[in-house]
């Protein structure tokens, strides 16, 4: 098939190596514009080197990229990870029209940080969703999806990098052989299970202590390794990344204050949070590097009985 992909980083550059692999016809990329002094996109990069056309406009509901997805010819339109709105007068113009990648299951969890949010609120699946871009965020109608199981222990990290970003690519050469052949459903999104996350960032990724040590042992993982979930350590950012949970199970066995880091040993420290503790084992203080917790206890950074967060 005849397609052009839109998209960017990573995703976006496994996605065109993908089709490139089984001899599909990559007709053009559209990637968005890098910021000043940002390293070229891996997408691009990819898409030059394999000699397949590169777009960088500004918006994609201008005139010029309308034109230019028109001479295409594409059969179908590829949307692999696009932070850019893509008007509707832009996604029908491929023969099949276009679908798009999203990493939840929709409805659940539309927004740009959809694979921190069920880690964090500690949902045992996700998934991903293969579907007809609408001018609404995440709502057109679903052409498939594909679920996986979240671990007690997993983090953003191996939830995307070892599942929904493999099975991402799959998905999408799955759903574009259906389209093409005509042989795909579309089902409408039921509205009443939708649900609306925004962005997780380092506001959202404030530890509280205080909190249950489930909570925050899910905030840890959800934002592994990013953002970082973080607190304060005398006065300094520390950020937070592996990290295991320690509930208790009796009256009374709850050491320390909130937030205090009431253990040491040569790898790790335990900071006490509600109903349990939490061990970290690797961080980030200050404008540091992001290290074992042990190298800053050799140094001296983390001690017992500091307090965090205060």
């Amino acid at each position: 098939m005849k397609i052009a992909i839109v998209g960017q980083q990573d995703f976006g550059k496994a996605v065109l190596e993908a089709f490139l692999a089984r001899k599909d016809e990559v007709a053009g990329v559209f990637c968005a514009p890098e910021k000043p002094g940002a390293r070229p996109d891996a997408l691009k990069v990819a898409a030059q080197e394999k000699g397949v056309p590169v777009f960088q406009f500004q918006s994609l509901k201008s005139p010029e990229a309308g034109e230019a997805m028109k001479k295409l010819g594409a059969d179908i339109g590829i949307m692999a990870f696009v932070l850019q709105f893509a008007p509707q007068d832009f996604v029908k113009i491929p023969k099949h029209g276009t679908i798009q990648y999203h990493p939840s299951l929709l409805p659940l969890y539309r927004g740009p940080s959809s694979i921190n949010w069920p880690i964090i609120r500690g949902d045992r699946k996700t998934g991903l969703t293969i579907f007809r871009p609408t001018d609404g965020l995440d709502e057109g109608p679903v052409v498939l999806q594909k679920e996986t199981e979240i671990g007690p222990d997993d983090t953003l990290g191996t939830v995307y990098f070892d599942r929904l970003f493999p099975m991402g690519v799959k998905a999408m050469l799955e759903a574009a052989d259906l389209v093409v052949a005509n042989k795909h459903k579309e089902v409408v999104q039921d509205e009443s299970r939708a649900t609306y996350e925004g962005w997780c960032r380092k506001a959202e990724a404030k530890i509280s202590w205080a909190s249950h040590v489930d909570f925050v042992y899910n905030l840890v993982r959800g934002c592994n390794p990013a953002p970082g979930a973080w607190t304060t350590c005398e006065g300094k950012e520390l950020q937070v990344f592996d990290a295991r949970k320690h509930p208790v199970r009796t009256f009374g066995a709850v050491k320390g204050k909130i937030g205090e880091v009431v253990e040491v040993t040569e790898k790790s420290f335990q900071v006490t949070a509600q109903g349990g503790r939490i061990e970290v084992l690797r961080a980030k203080l200050g404008d540091g590097k992001k290290v074992a917790a042990g190298e800053l206890l050799a140094a001296g950074s983390i001690k017992p009985g500091a307090l965090l967060g205060g």
